[in-house]
């Protein structure tokens, strides 16, 4: 525990909560953000607390962005939400790349 402890918050206290609340498939509310890779009107790239994480959709937009509390919520009709898992050592956004071509 104390590994995980250190690599999610850098030793400086409890790693934030990464929860995602959808509603009717048109609202997602996500904590636990670090940061937001990239993004457009079809697909979003975040780096969670809990890897990165890639949300497509059609209509997509920021609708809210809090950077100090890692909160990020999106709305527009969203297809999918996958974890990206970097086993090998290539980027994120390398995946991410293959995931959507």
């Amino acid at each position: 525990m104390s590994q995980f402890y250190e690599q999610t918050s850098g030793g400086k206290g409890p790693a934030p909560e990464h929860d995602i609340v959808m509603r009717g498939r048109r609202v997602i509310d996500i904590t636990g953000v670090k940061q937001v890779e990239s993004f457009d009107n079809e697909e979003f790239l975040l780096e969670t607390t809990m890897g990165f994480l890639a949300i497509r959709g059609q209509n997509l937009q920021m609708k809210n962005l809090d950077v100090d509390k890692g909160v990020v919520s999106i709305k527009g009709r969203v297809y999918d939400l996958v974890y990206l898992d970097n086993h090998d050592g290539e980027k994120a956004k390398g995946f991410f790349g293959k995931l959507f071509r």
